[in-house]
Formats: structure tokens, sequence, C-alpha cells
């Protein structure tokens, strides 16, 4: 969508200071991305760019803003932000382009953009760009759009024939999976590899693991700021980083040509998803191999991918028993103990060092009344006060 809208937008004049073009994406990489397409298309016309998305200070983007910009390229949650706070106009955008719909819907943020949309003026061009097209983006689509033309790209979902896929099916324990990634990752030949895991605190958790065994490895998830996702991404590309375990937010929108291998630690919920992930290898007509882990409970997600993409994953056998081979990592709550119990011996411990002469050890047992002979010294003092007096 940028060639035509660099042709229609270098056609004509805007007014002072007001964009006329809004692109709209539910991810900062793909918004980055586009943005750097962006640049590279329009780089022989006199046109201006704001890439307005979170993790990066508003300084920066008011600056250009306050220049004045032909084209915004943002994500929702940060356009809405500095519409609020002044910074722009909406009402001279000529062409407004909302792209992976699907995504925008998935992580909530509809709401947002349909927000936006009432902010521009009714007569515009609008394209909509989705992955696929379920009853719910159908309705968006009729919502923002007036006697649409559908174009209908490969309607037939299918992975590409230069990836290789397998599965292997294990125990539903972490460690164990953890485990199993290892022993194919040193099976395999890789040049580097993706490694997708469902939730952005597993990430984290398989990166360490990883880290802790030697491996070279990075993570790219939505919690990371701006800076530091860029940081990360780049490394990965020149070769620095060898595995980046990330979330889904790296399943779309990011051009890394060459990827050798591409994980799945867990069966994505979303059917979607796994052609999304293992795109990222086999690009350009060059191989590429998907491996996925997954356990008895993710029957549903496989069958659901099954039927997506038309025929079963190859099962990938691994050699041993994966839960006999090491010793589980011991509970959180036996862990507990066992300081509690080392925490009680010690005190015992002192408790003797401190205790009465051995030759007092063998005083009988008799019912005391009070205190005995072990009066405490500012009680002794209290009755010597008083006596006193």
């Amino acid at each position: 969508f940028t060639l035509p809208m660099i042709e229609i937008l270098a056609s004509g004049r805007s007014r002072a200071r007001m964009a006329r073009s809004l692109i709209l994406t539910p991810t900062r990489e793909l918004a980055t991305q586009i943005a750097e397409n962006f640049e590279i298309y329009g780089k022989y016309h006199k046109l201006s760019m704001a890439l307005l998305i979170g993790g990066v200070s508003f300084e920066e983007q008011n600056l250009k803003l306050n220049r004045g910009v032909d084209v915004l390229i943002a994500t929702p949650g940060r356009l809405l932000d500095h519409f609020e706070r002044g910074r722009i106009l909406l009402t001279d955008i000529k062409v407004l382009v909302i792209d992976e719909a699907d995504r925008m819907m998935d992580m909530g943020f509809m709401p947002d953009v349909t927000k936006i949309v009432s902010l521009l003026p009714p007569i515009r061009q609008t394209l909509f760009f989705s992955a696929t097209i379920p009853i719910e983006i159908r309705k968006l689509a009729e919502k923002f759009l007036i006697n649409p033309k559908k174009i209908t790209v490969s309607p037939k979902v299918a992975t590409a024939e230069t990836v290789d896929q397998y599965l292997t099916i294990v125990p539903d324990k972490d460690y164990v999976k953890r485990h199993t990634l290892r022993k194919i990752i040193n099976s395999e030949d890789i040049e580097n590899a993706i490694i997708f895991c469902n939730r952005k605190k597993d990430v984290d958790t398989l990166d360490r693991s990883l880290r802790k065994h030697g491996f070279n490895s990075n993570t790219l998830h939505g919690n990371m700021s701006q800076p530091a996702r860029l940081e990360t991404l780049e490394t990965f590309k020149k070769g620095e980083t060898k595995f980046l375990v990330a979330s889904d937010v790296a399943a779309r929108g990011l051009d890394i040509p060459k990827v050798s291998h591409v994980f799945n630690f867990d069966v994505p919920s979303h059917a979607e998803d796994y052609i999304h992930r293992i795109g990222r290898t086999g690009r350009a007509g060059r191989k590429g191999r998907a491996l996925t882990i997954g356990t008895d409970k993710d029957e549903k997600y496989l069958d659901a991918v099954y039927k997506l993409i038309g025929k079963k994953i190859p099962i990938l056998s691994i050699e041993g028993n994966l839960e006999s081979e090491f010793d589980p990592p011991e509970k959180k709550n036996s862990r507990k103990k066992a300081k509690r119990a080392k925490a009680n011996k010690n005190t015992n411990n002192a408790g003797n060092k401190n205790s009465i002469p051995a030759q007092n050890n063998n005083i009988k047992k008799t019912n005391i009344i009070g205190m005995g002979s072990h009066v405490p010294n500012f009680m002794l003092r209290s009755v010597a006060k008083n006596k006193s007096e």
C-alpha cells in the first residue's frame, strides 16, 4: 500500500502541518518496518513521515509533529495519546490503512481503532488488511468501509514447501519440554533459530534455562522497551545472538530473511499463529525447519492446526526416557520446608550454646509455680525499687 500512497500524496499538497495519510498497525515492530520501507520507497519525493509508537519518548515524536508531516505511521494507543494532548489533527486524512486487523482484534485494540476512525473525515480511501476473515472482521469491514472492493490473495492457507515440519509429543511438564528442546537443538545443524512461547513469563524462564546450559540466547516480548526490542532484533540479524526466545509479538511483521530453524516450545492456541510462526523460516526459496513440542493436553490445538494446513505434522522421535533422564527440579514448597528446617536447626544450636551449665542439666523436672529462681533482672530491679520506697 505504500507505493500507491506515495503517488497519491506526491500529486497533491497538504494543509499546513496536517497529515494526509494514516497507517495503523498492531505492533511497534511492524510500524517500524513500514516506516523504514516508506523512507526507501519515498526517497525521491519530498514527503515527511512520523512514527508514533510506544516505548519511545514523546519529545522526539513531538518535534516531528510540530514541523508537520504528510504520513502518520502509528500504533493505536500512542496515536490517541498524541491526539488527546492536542498534538495532531486528523481532519485532513485522505488515506487510512488498517494493517493486520485480525491481530488488532486479538490484542484488544479495536475499541481504540473504532475511536480513531470516528475522528477522521467520512470521505477518504480506506484500506483494510487481514490475514484471516472471520465474522467479526467482516462486521468491522462493513462498519469502516463503503462499497469496498474485496481482494483475496492465496485464500487456501498453506505452509511453505521449503519448510520441513516435525512434531514431538512429551509429558506435560515444563522441565521435560526444556530438556527435550535442548536435545533437539544439540542434534540439529542450526545457524540461528526463533523459539516461540505462548506466554511472556515462559519466554524469560526458557531464556534463563538456555543461558544456564551454555546457549547464546535473548528474549523478545511485549514488555520490553522499544529501544531494547530494536537492539535485540539487530543483534539477532547480525548473528551475535543465535537463539531468539519470543512471544507471538514477533510472529508477524518481522523481516528477518535468514532464519534456519523455528521451534514452537508451546503449541499455539490459535492455529493461524502456527502459520505465522513457522513462516519466519524457509523464506525466499531457502530451506528451513520447524519443530513443535506438544503434550497430550494440546490435542485440540493440534487438530486445529492439522485442519488449517490440510495435513498432519510428521512425528519426530526422541531417543531415551525424557522424564527419567534427570531429576526434576525441587518444588518451591520443598525448598521452603528445607530452609525452615535449617533455620530451626540453627536456632536450636544457638540455644544450646546459651543454655544453662551442664551441672544443672540433671535437675529433676518438678512443677514450678511462678518463675522459680529464673527471674529476669529487670523485674528484680523493680522489686528492689519498691522495697526501698
